[in-house]
């Protein structure tokens, strides 16, 4: 069993601050990431096991309050969510690209979940936010249409609250890309 993640989005970074102290000290949870990101707001992200995941989120949830702009808890997490998130993958080729640009950090998250565990392709990226006005994006490879179902996949999990901004395959990336991708 894989474990879970738990994350918080919040548009204030202060209260971001707070709210992660608060999850970090409730419960018996690693933090994976914790900044500011664009546009002035925060996000907390933990893992652990759900019981603990979801205590941590609970915490969280009630010091944020009103500051709260999304928030997740995915239990038995693809087990390359993490490394996507904290840039620790390691990818050595490109065959297709696949690419989902959403709204929120958490609808990012979930969509790449979804994909990795849809199809037999390899998360290269998951860009949260960060100099992206408030937008975050996941890239993956793989065979092309294992890639195709993955971001089918992905996208799936999310089209209903309207988040979803783009999907892209490229079935055959050029050698050039290589620098821009990994």
């Amino acid at each position: 069993m894989e474990p879970a993640i738990g994350l918080i989005e919040l548009n204030s970074i202060a209260k971001g601050m707070e709210t992660t102290d608060a999850m970090l000290k409730v419960a018996g949870v690693e933090l994976v990431e914790a900044h500011s990101i664009c546009p002035g707001k925060y996000f907390v992200l933990v893992t652990g096991q759900l019981a603990d995941v979801e205590s941590s989120v609970d915490r969280g949830l009630s010091i944020a309050g009103d500051m709260v702009v999304d928030h997740l808890i995915i239990p038995n997490v693809s087990p390359q969510v993490a490394p996507a998130i904290t840039g620790t993958t390691d990818i050595e080729d490109i065959d297709a690209l696949g690419i989902i640009e959403t709204f929120s950090i958490a609808s990012c998250i979930v969509s790449a979940d979804a994909s990795a565990k849809a199809a037999d392709i390899k998360l290269i990226e998951i860009r949260l936010a960060m100099a992206l006005g408030g937008k975050a994006y996941v890239t993956m490879t793989g065979e092309v249409g294992a890639v195709k179902a993955a971001v089918n996949a992905g996208c799936d999990t999310i089209k209903e609250d309207g988040i979803l901004i783009s999907r892209i395959v490229i079935p055959k990336v050029h050698k050039g890309m290589r620098k821009t991708v990994l």
